[in-house]
């Protein structure tokens, strides 16, 4: 029984995960947006170059000093556009094929992160089941949800910095493109560039966020699940699934969107030899994060967000039970 759980959730996530793939990558994009990007150490020469470009009128040497202009340190911010816009620009300006970017990244992580934390949740529903009643509190549910998330999480980590990287990688100027082959090339050069510990970069974000997504997805879908049937709004088929898995995915988006946003940030940060990190650590994201662009910065990408997490948690429910009615006998 515990191996089924396993291929169950495992065939049902990938399937979700690769069919709301694009929703994904928008998502990535937009929660980028407004990320400022250092500029390279300019010479005195370069400066020189930058003072027409100033406005200063011709005597303002006089009256500013060369060393008291002020030389802008990062990029000015983009123009924050909504998910349709960001799929628009993607499509004229990568093609159609780069909405799927990073999609084979999608399915390592499926296969590593969501079977071990379906097929675990799976075991502990069993297990804390209680046998006279044949129900769970909700109390274990979200218990078992924190529990497999976190555990799935640690083990899917670098398919999912390759993910981020690979979706957020169209955004960066052609120089400074990592041009990542697949999945597997992607792990291969982080190790070898950056070090093995820059798979689990993040880790501790991802690992939250799983445990806050699978918490609230899992648990309330089998709550909501649980109570439309007993209350008798509606039968155990198609409609029942479908309500209580978007409403689940809408639980999980308001839940994890924050710490969705600094996760994906401190994955895709690129870090030179010399040089100081974009970010020290989770907190120090999250904190130049608010700081620059406000507290609703962590709410960056929730439309699409929402957008995917419904029709992904739709779509991972509709299947698993589908594909636990196929292997009933087994």
């Amino acid at each position: 029984m515990g191996v089924k759980g396993f291929v169950e959730g495992g065939i049902a996530s990938i399937i979700a995960g690769c069919s709301t793939h694009p929703l994904d990558l928008i998502k990535v994009r937009m929660q980028l947006q407004g990320e400022t990007v250092a500029a390279p150490n300019l010479t005195q020469q370069q400066i020189q170059s930058l003072r027409p470009a100033l406005a200063f009128h011709s005597n303002s040497a006089a009256i500013f000093p060369s060393n008291s202009i002020h030389i802008p340190t990062a990029a000015p911010q983009p123009l924050r556009v909504g998910p349709i816009s960001v799929g628009i620009k993607i499509i004229q300006t990568e093609g159609v094929a780069a909405l799927f970017s990073g999609v084979s990244a999608t399915m390592l992580r499926q296969t590593l992160y969501s079977t071990t934390r379906m097929g675990l949740y799976d075991v502990l529903k069993q297990k804390w089941t209680d046998k006279d009643s044949n129900s769970m509190p909700l109390g274990r549910k979200i218990a078992a949800g924190l529990l497999a998330g976190g555990i799935g999480a640690a083990v899917g980590n670098p398919a999912d910095v390759a993910m981020v990287r690979m979706q957020a990688d169209g955004r960066l100027p052609l120089a400074q493109r990592r041009n990542y082959k697949s999945v597997i090339d992607a792990i291969t050069q982080m190790a070898r560039q950056e070090g093995v510990t820059s798979l689990w970069r993040g880790s501790s974000l991802t690992v939250n966020r799983a445990m806050i997504v699978t918490a609230s997805q899992l648990a309330s879908y089998d709550q909501i699940k649980e109570m439309i049937l007993e209350k008798g709004v509606m039968r155990d088929g198609l409609g029942t699934h479908v309500t209580a898995s978007f409403a689940a995915g809408f639980v999980a988006s308001v839940a994890s969107n924050p710490v969705d946003v600094i996760k994906t940030r401190v994955m895709n940060m690129q870090v030179e030899a010399g040089r100081d990190p974009p970010y020290k650590g989770a907190l120090d994201c999250a904190l130049k994060t608010v700081r620059a662009e406000g507290p609703m910065a962590l709410y960056k990408g929730f439309i699409p967000t929402i957008s995917r997490q419904g029709p992904f948690t739709v779509v991972l429910f509709v299947t698993l039970e589908q594909v636990r009615k196929l292997l009933k006998d087994f």
